[in-house]
């Protein structure tokens, strides 16, 4: 297997035991552990018993084969064959283990055993034992299981030979109850394991539940939450260092919000500010400097058409074209200061009339398309912004986009007005605009002024693909942003 093997299927294992819950992990370790070492614990005491039993059964063997073989040797030398018989009947019966037991001559003729109907075939060399030899004993595999099989000179070898067998199936049947035991022992072990590991995992979980659900309402914006102190240990000192980040959060945000509530106040006012002072400009250009201009061009008109010096004829006309030029140009800036159609008649009009002077202005084709303003008006604040956002818009592509066509879409719909400017200009990098510093708000401004009334901005350009402005006002204007963190914020001091 190589490295990058290994490598893998120790992540992705590594990735499974991850995924797995706290509680199942716990659980998993605590019966693991209790199984794990009662099992050990099974087999170490099964195989001590076994090999213990084992011996004992083999010196129980050694030792009935030779009382056997000496009780034996006076009968078998007066030739009593009933009572050698007899001998072996008491042998099996006063030993629960023992299976069988016979008495063979030194030529391995049977002289007596225990089987009844008939000798076992090849039991009679399954075993031997020299006639100087204490004993001699091995493991016989039959039909009816293990036989520990002793065999025993009798009188030296000159007076036969005994041999015992043991069934082993009394010490089977210990270690297997024994191990029995120790398996129920384990399964009842593992089931009070299981009932603590539960108990445990609740105790250990519950504060680290209750600290994610309180991080989670945390990443929500709610920074309400506290978390109990449960315990002297890790996890609580985790709860006490999570209760003042909170606090460290909630007073951040207080005054983060009471900065951005300032904030939104000084922009509204200078908003507010600037769209009176247009609109104090506008009205003195249209009343003031245009009314002077009006009557200098009569009075110019009156000049030329009174002198008879050709000269003074061609020079007043002159002057006259000159400031019928210079009015046209001030009532056009009075109309992109302050348009009395916004006033009079309303959005739509004041946007078609705007966006007719830009088509001949910039020389841009312009398509306009609006549904659902129709039937009523917005409120004054709502209109400005808008005609401001479709004004600066409209000038950003006449100055920078290299366009020459344009679609403005207004559109209201639920309770949202949607303000979309797309040209077919050179494009630019969607994030990377910025406020310019040649004096007008740019598209920094139009955010400023979106969000002031709860709305939003987005651009969507590629260079040499065109550029996509959308903008999302809400109708109801809600209470700023700033402030109504800063009103949901407790005062915590």
């Amino acid at each position: 297997m190589t490295h990058q093997t290994t490598t893998f299927l120790v992540q992705h294992a590594w990735q499974f035991v991850g995924s797995v819950n706290l509680r199942v992990k716990v659980l998993g370790i605590v019966l693991g552990m209790v199984v794990l070492l009662g099992l050990a614990v099974t087999y170490q005491v099964r195989v001590a018993l076994s090999e213990e039993l084992e011996e004992q059964l083999k010196d129980q063997g050694v030792s009935i084969t030779r009382d056997l073989a000496a009780r034996a040797t006076d009968l078998i030398l007066i030739n009593d064959m009933y009572a050698l018989h007899q001998l072996l009947e008491e042998t099996v019966l006063n030993n629960r283990n023992v299976r069988y037991a016979f008495i063979v001559d030194p030529e391995q003729q049977i002289l007596a055993h225990t089987f009844g109907e008939g000798f076992p075939a090849n039991l009679l060399e399954a075993n031997t034992v020299e006639p100087d030899s204490h004993h001699h004993a091995i493991w016989l595999e039959t039909t009816e299981g293990s036989i520990w099989d002793s065999a025993v000179p009798i009188f030296g070898g000159k007076a036969g030979f005994a041999r015992v067998g043991l069934s082993d199936d009394r010490m089977q049947h210990a270690v297997n109850t024994v191990t029995g035991q120790l398996l129920l022992t384990t399964v009842m072990v593992s089931a009070f394991g299981i009932a603590a590991a539960t108990v445990l995992t609740w105790v250990l979980t519950h504060p680290i539940l209750t600290l994610v659900s309180a991080a989670e309402s945390v990443a929500k914006g709610d920074l309400s939450p506290q978390v109990r102190r449960w315990a002297n240990d890790e996890i609580g000192n985790l709860a006490d260092a999570f209760n003042a980040m909170t606090e460290a959060l909630r007073k951040a945000a207080q005054e983060r919000a009471e900065r951005d509530s300032l904030r939104a106040q000084y922009i509204s006012g200078v908003i507010a500010a600037q769209e009176e002072e247009r609109k104090r400009v506008a009205r003195e250009l249209h009343d003031g400097t245009g009314q002077l201009m009006t009557s200098l061009l009569a009075g110019l008109t009156a000049l030329e058409n009174a002198s008879a010096e050709p000269s003074v004829r061609e020079h007043a006309g002159e002057l006259r074209r000159l400031v019928s030029l210079t009015l046209k140009e001030v009532r056009n800036l009075a109309v992109q200061l302050r348009p009395s159609a916004l006033d009079d008649l309303g959005l739509p009009a004041a946007i078609e009339h705007y966006l007719a002077f830009c088509s001949r202005h910039y020389d841009l084709q312009i398509d306009l398309t609006i549904h659902g303003l129709e039937e009523s008006r917005l409120s004054a604040e709502l209109e400005t912004t808008i005609y401001r956002i479709v004004q600066e818009g409209l000038t950003n592509i006449a100055r920078h986009a290299k366009a020459t066509s344009v679609d403005v879409i207004l559109k209201r719909r639920g309770k949202e007005v949607f303000v979309i400017i797309e040209d077919n200009g050179q494009g630019m990098v969607a994030n990377g605009y910025h406020k310019r510093g040649d004096g007008g708000l740019g598209l920094y401004g139009i955010r400023e002024r979106a969000e002031l009334l709860g709305g939003k901005m987005s651009i969507e350009s590629e260079p040499g693909r065109g550029t996509s402005l959308f903008v999302v006002l809400p109708l109801e204007q809600p209470v700023p942003a700033a402030l109504e963190s800063l009103s949901a914020v407790p005062n915590t001091g």
